[in-house]
C-alpha cells in the first residue's frame, strides 16, 4: 500500500514519536524510508551573522537527523536524510514528497514551533491542507 513513506522530524520528542512509527511502519511495509527536516533560511533583519545562522541551523539539522539515523539503525530501516531550507517548513515537507514520489507522509501533531500549539501543529495542520498525498499525524 505505502512503498514510499517521507517521515519529517524537528528534533523534539514528540516528532521523534513520529519517526519511531514511521519507521516501524516502514520495516512492516517493506517501505522506502526518508526523514526529512528543513532548516529556517537567513532571517534578513536577524543580528546574527550569516555564518552563524548557517551554523546553528545545520547542528540542529544534523542532531534531529543523527536521531532519526539512530532509531533506523536500531530497528534494521535503511533511510534517507534530507535537509531542506525553506520559509515554511510544510511547504518543503509537501514539495519533496511530490519530487521524490511518496505516498504516505509521517508528522507529529505539533513539534518545535509555536508554544500555543495545543491540538494541532501550525506546520502540521499546514501539510495536511496543502498534501496531496496521505498524512498520517502521530500524537
Amino acid at each position: 500500500m505505502y512503498t514510499n513513506i517521507l517521515i519529517t522530524t524537528d528534533g523534539s520528542e514528540l516528532a521523534q514519536k513520529g519517526v519511531d512509527h514511521g519507521l516501524t511502519l516502514a520495516k512492516s511495509l517493506g517501505s522506502k524510508a526518508t526523514v526529512i527536516t528543513v532548516a529556517e533560511p537567513y532571517p534578513l533583519h536577524s543580528p546574527a551573522t550569516i555564518g552563524s545562522w548557517t551554523e546553528a541551523q545545520q547542528h540542529h539539522a544534523d542532531a534531529a537527523l543523527n536521531l532519526a539515523k539512530e532509531a533506523a539503525a536500531k530497528m534494521g530501516v535503511t533511510i534517507e536524510v534530507v535537509l531542506a531550507s525553506h520559509a515554511s517548513p510544510a511547504e518543503a515537507i509537501v514539495k519533496t514528497a511530490q519530487d521524490r514520489g511518496c505516498n504516505l507522509i509521517v508528522i507529529a501533531s505539533h513539534g518545535r514551533r509555536g508554544v500555543s500549539r495545543l491540538l494541532l501543529g501550525s506546520q502540521t495542520a499546514e501539510v495536511v491542507h496543502l498534501s496531496k498525498i496521505p498524512v498520517l499525524v502521530v500524537r
